[in-house]
């Protein structure tokens, strides 16, 4: 039996529609929908987390504060201090939120209910970028001055001068137009490529196991349970990976600003 055949006409693969939502309810003229709702529910677990944890730190930590210097530090000696140096504690209450904002919001795909990664919308990966990049800015003027930050970003030390001509242009638009364009699309399109797929294999899943039971179906059903299960262990290690790349470029974009030697 051809792979046309098997895969009949009545059975409709995931597509788009996994990331339009109609709105749950209106707040004046602004539409609330799961998205939104997913947001705000990532906010609370965050500042309930830390919070639980750090609200009344004591000397020997124990239960949540335990758990919360482990995840501050991990964010600190893995992320802040490869580029920030001395300098990672302060920008520690900018790092942690967006490692576990991002890391939380992508771990929606999987929890029950919700199932929808937040970061598969392009706008809430941007939001946080533009941030970041506004933070670049901010610290880089600050520190270097608005020409200097301008020479340090577009000029790297020791090349030819010739090939400055070559260089300058480059480095300007990659630095100032590219890069959070970059920093959003790198996490949105890992979280949009990833709920499509592990929809696709559940799809496939339910399909020849439930609504068209035949012989040769229920191998390519269990295939597609088989698969689900690997892309979502799968997915739940490029969530991780993601959060940790995503904080793990803006240490570096704040360090751009912080240092000219970058």
């Amino acid at each position: 039996m051809s792979a046309p055949h098997i895969l009949a006409k009545d059975f409709e693969a995931p597509g788009l529609g996994l990331f339009e939502w109609k709105p749950l309810f209106h707040i004046g003229s602004f539409a609330v929908a799961k998205p939104i709702v997913l947001v705000l529910l990532v906010m609370i677990i965050v500042v309930g987390f830390f919070w639980a944890a750090f609200s009344k730190p004591q000397l020997v930590p124990r239960g949540w504060q335990n758990v919360g210097e482990v995840a501050y530090v991990f964010v600190r000696d893995e992320i802040g201090r490869p580029f920030l140096g001395k300098d990672a504690e302060p920008w520690m209450r900018l790092l942690i939120p967006v490692f576990f904002f991002v890391w939380i919001g992508n771990l929606m795909s999987v929890v029950p209910v919700a199932q929808f990664p937040v970061n598969s919308r392009i706008a809430f990966p941007l939001v946080l970028a533009v941030l970041i990049y506004l933070t670049f800015w901010v610290v880089g003027v600050k520190n270097q001055g608005f020409f200097g930050l301008l020479k340090n970003a577009t000029m790297p030390p020791d090349l030819p001068k010739p090939l400055y001509i070559i260089v300058i242009p480059i480095e300007f638009v990659s630095t100032f137009f590219i890069r959070p364009f970059t920093h959003a699309v790198r996490l949105f399109a890992n979280m949009f490529a990833g709920h499509i797929l592990i929809a696709l294999f559940a799809t496939v899943a339910f399909h020849f196991l439930w609504e068209k039971v035949t012989p040769l179906g229920f191998g390519v059903g269990i295939l597609g349970v088989v698969l689900t299960i690997v892309m979502t262990a799968f997915e739940l290690f490029i969530q991780a990976v993601q959060a940790y790349v995503f904080t793990l470029l803006a240490a570096f974009y704040i360090s751009a600003g912080l240092y000219s030697d970058h």
